[in-house]
């Protein structure tokens, strides 16, 4: 396997790990306002009070899996644009120095 491959897999596993973060910080943040929303229907709703247990969690569950979506997917943009910037500042880099040695070469000739 060449270590391109194994660089790219490297920032897979990266991605990876960081949409999961996103997503248990979106599903608990979610989680906690899905909650409190119930509880305020619970409170002011007989409506709410009137459904069945299985139709609150639903509802619970709905709240916090959506919230983890988000989160997720904006972690992993984030990450994406960070990994983009990083590579450009590499391929600056390697560009700058290429340019050093290649004009630097040339001052000393003369």
């Amino acid at each position: 396997m060449r270590s391109h491959d194994i660089t790219r897999q490297e920032e897979a596993t990266e991605a990876s790990w960081e949409a999961v973060r996103g997503a248990m910080r979106g599903g608990v943040k979610w989680g906690a306002a899905t909650a409190m929303l119930g509880g305020m229907g619970y409170m002011f709703s007989p409506i709410y009070r009137g459904l069945t247990i299985q139709f609150k969690v639903y509802i619970q569950m709905s709240g916090m899996v959506l919230g983890g979506m988000l989160e997720a997917d904006a972690r992993l943009r984030e990450y994406e644009a960070s990994m983009r910037m990083r590579r450009r500042v590499m391929r600056d880099q390697a560009m700058w120095k290429s340019f050093e040695e290649q004009y630097g070469k040339d001052d000393e000739e003369d």
